[in-house]
């Protein structure tokens, strides 16, 4: 009965450390993102698990945006207008584009993997 309660009690603590590490590891990584996954403290997207992050970047007109590819594919960030076009970015390779000048919400899509949205918007 001893080494069950033992057994029990060290899945608790366990448990409570990996709740505590997550926890930790969240308050740890940074600015916090918007239920509509918005954040504008960076000119920045980050591509990991086939997602760009932020989902929507707002950006002065004509400001640099830079892409970082964290995934483990070769992903783009292709305009659906035409107006900004990445090319294929490589797995750890990172590339820069213009933000359009006009203000206005700006769609965009992985042409690798035609399921990945963003939007820009050139305030």
């Amino acid at each position: 009965m001893m080494k069950r309660n033992l057994v029990k009690s060290s899945a608790f603590l366990v448990t409570g450390i990996l709740l505590l590490g997550t926890a930790a590891l969240s308050v740890a990584t940074g600015p916090s993102v918007g239920a509509s996954g918005t954040t504008s403290t960076s000119n920045t997207i980050i591509i990991s698990n086939f997602i760009f992050k932020p989902m929507t970047l707002k950006v002065a007109p004509g400001a640099t945006i830079k892409v970082e590819n964290k995934d483990s594919a070769v992903h783009s960030v292709d305009a659906n207008g035409g107006q900004f076009n990445t090319g294929n970015i490589f797995p750890g390779k990172t590339k820069s584009f213009k933000a359009p000048k006009k203000p206005g919400k700006y769609h965009y899509f992985c042409a690798v993997h035609t399921f990945m949205l963003g939007t820009i918007v050139v305030k």
